[in-house]
């Protein structure tokens, strides 16, 4: 059993269906988590992550390294599922709602968290699209400014500046700022 990831990459590349299938095992929680926040419908989040998967295995010869990690890659493969989800099913639903923020560690379970959750959901969504895909990925994610600039095909400089322009205005409010400190706390724990 191979338990490096680039090994496992290249015997993915390969045909190794086998290598494919520990990278799966090692990424399945985190790209159906990252799915369902976006889908809010657990059936929806399956099929899209199983998509995702598929589309990953079919297209995992021409990942390459040099351009992007493979947890950069397969999120950008979601993330456009996702959206593609959205487009061709035309629902009533503005796609901008699709990147509302996600939890951790079972946080909706408690509701008093609900509430921190539901209102710093409100907050960003003053912010545009893509202000708050960015929030969401380097705050919730923990994604680097160089990964979510190769997801968002974006400079890492754009990457930055739309960061802090979304933080400059979040901080405006006062009682957004008060509830990020809270559940940032809460995570931490």
């Amino acid at each position: 059993m191979l338990s490096n990831e680039s090994d496992l990459i290249r015997e993915s590349q390969e045909g190794g269906n086998e290598a494919f299938g520990e990278l799966y095992d090692e990424y399945i929680q985190k790209i159906y988590k990252f799915v369902y926040f976006k889908t809010h419908h657990k059936e929806v989040a399956e099929d899209l992550t199983s998509k995702a998967f598929i589309k990953a295995f079919e297209k995992i010869k021409s990942y390459d390294s040099r351009k992007a990690s493979f947890s950069t890659w397969l999120y950008g493969i979601a993330r456009n599922t996702v959206i593609d989800y959205y487009r061709t099913k035309k629902l009533n639903i503005n796609v901008e709602d699709v990147w509302d923020l996600p939890a951790k560690n079972g946080l909706l379970e408690d509701v008093d968290n609900r509430m921190k959750l539901e209102e710093v959901g409100k907050h960003l969504k003053t912010l545009d699209v893509g202000q708050r895909e960015i929030i969401i990925m380097r705050v919730w994610d923990d994604l680097s400014y160089k990964e979510i600039a190769q997801i968002m095909n974006k400079s890492e400089a754009n990457c930055r500046m739309m960061y802090m322009r979304a933080v400059g205005k979040l901080k405006e409010n006062v009682p957004f700022a008060v509830y990020v400190a809270l559940l940032l706390n809460n995570l931490k724990n």
